[in-house]
């Protein structure tokens, strides 16, 4: 193999393809005709995925190259940290002496004291602004990405410092680690989440501590953040021994009682409360199930159901808040009620009739969402299937899908006319998707139904 398609599937950011090759016997550093390993195509392109297949294969991310540089390097200046996460590889600290590790956190420190853009500005020579882009650098965080004087490199130093430190085992001060975590104002960012993570990991007393002091700070900022790393020590490491998931929990309900101003940061305490299974998550719950912000109501539902309790998984009080929020204003806050009832139906007409109004909803993100939940729910009434048949003329194919997945799951008389109205089953993402293999599997079992000596 001469590595032309190698080359190729790198150059298309394919990894599949690349992955397949180099299964094939295709060289992992196999070298361009501009004399740099095929590596180096994929950190220039931000190719994470492309990257760790080559890494994984045995690509060298510490070859020199002819400009003193090495592949690491210059992921390094390129400032994606999804893409040094790739190309750093396994045991990093243990592969690299301790002078490269210096160096590389020399050079990622230097980069993200003077920034992307200055940084750039000083490589291209170029003057006025850099053309400016949010994408995402993995599968969920975000990060900026610049392109200047023909040059393009992404605005996620601070990620890139922070992983590299704790991938050297670099304890940096707490203080430092929320400081870079906040700088974007984003939650979403790649220095957020990187932060975050790192000290989710340092399971001490003293890095707890400090972490969850900054709940106390007058900026909603800081408040989020340490919302963000206790979600990362209740589900993150929960078989780790000293997990903090008790702990945990009753700071976040300790918070809720003292009174979160901030709508949005209380909306994630909620949130990350009713993964705990709290004894007094219901308590919480009915506390805010008023609020007049739609982002708390919408955290309430799943707070009001007790799963380690018997049937029918909630209290008469927790049912007629329920029920009043899947009638409330804001259509999230319907949506999420009406999943909850959905899934502890106490077979009452009240609920059944609560659930048809949300299958009607005007909103169709309610009635898509609510669809999802009643479609493999218990409620057998022929108002629930007539109300899911009603969706067969929605837009949105998931809605449709859902539809007649509940048909079927009622033995429902439409369900061949509805799986004709879902439409093609051939769409990205849905390939291992359940309902799919649903409807797949009933219409080849009603074409070729089972011979007696088959039964």
């Amino acid at each position: 193999m001469d590595g032309t398609e190698l080359v190729a599937a790198v150059r298309r950011g394919d990894a599949e393809a690349v992955r397949a090759l180099l299964e094939s016997g295709a060289a992992p550093d196999t070298v361009t005709d501009d004399g740099l390993p095929v590596l180096c195509l994929a950190v220039d392109a931000f190719a994470a995925g492309v990257a760790e297949a080559l890494v994984e294969a045995g690509a060298d991310p510490d070859r020199l190259l002819p400009d003193g540089t090495t592949p690491l390097v210059r992921a390094v200046e390129g400032g994606s940290p999804a893409t040094v996460e790739a190309v750093l590889g396994r045991e990093p600290r243990l592969r690299l002496p301790e002078a490269e590790r210096e160096r590389l956190l020399a050079l990622a420190r230097r980069l993200h004291e003077s920034g992307a853009e200055d940084e750039l500005r000083g490589r291209t020579g170029a003057s006025g602004p850099a053309h400016r882009v949010r994408v995402l650098d993995d599968e969920y965080d975000h990060v900026d990405q610049l392109t200047l004087g023909g040059r393009t490199v992404r605005a996620g130093h601070s990620a890139i410092l922070t992983n590299l430190e704790w991938a050297f085992r670099v304890l940096t001060p707490v203080d430092e680690l929320v400081a870079r975590a906040v700088a974007p104002r984003d939650p979403d960012h790649v220095a957020w989440a990187s932060a975050g993570l790192v000290l989710s990991q340092r399971r001490s007393k003293e890095t707890w501590s400090a972490v969850t002091a900054y709940r106390h700070s007058p900026d909603p900022h800081h408040r989020r953040f340490v919302v963000d790393v206790i979600f990362y020590y209740v589900m993150g490491h929960a078989s780790w021994r000293n997990s903090y998931e008790k702990e945990a929990a009753d700071l976040l309900v300790a918070w809720t009682a003292e009174g979160e101003e901030d709508p949005e940061v209380l909306a994630v305490v909620l949130r990350v409360l009713s993964d705990t299974g709290h004894r007094e998550t219901e308590g919480v719950g009915l506390r805010y199930a008023d609020h007049p912000d739609p982002r708390v109501r919408a955290r309430v539902p799943d707070l009001l159901l007790e799963w380690e309790a018997p049937p029918p998984y909630w209290s008469p009080e927790a049912r007629a808040a329920l029920l009043v929020l899947a009638a409330d204003e804001d259509g999230d806050v319907r949506d999420q009620a009406g999943r909850a009832l959905a899934a502890a139906h106490d077979d009452s007409r009240e609920v059944t009739d609560a659930l048809v109004a949300l299958l009607r909803d005007p909103v169709a993100a309610v009635r898509g969402g609510v669809a999802e939940a009643v479609a493999p729910g218990k409620d057998r009434t022929a108002a629930v299937a007539d109300a899911l048949a009603a969706q067969l003329d929605e837009d949105e194919f998931t809605t449709r899908l859902n539809a007649a997945y509940g048909l079927l799951r009622r033995d429902d008389a439409r369900t061949d006319e509805a799986i004709k109205r879902v439409g093609s089953f051939s769409r990205p993402g849905y390939e291992d998707d359940h309902r799919i293999s649903a409807l797949w599997t009933w219409q080849r079992q009603r074409d070729h139904p089972p011979t007696p000596a088959e039964r």
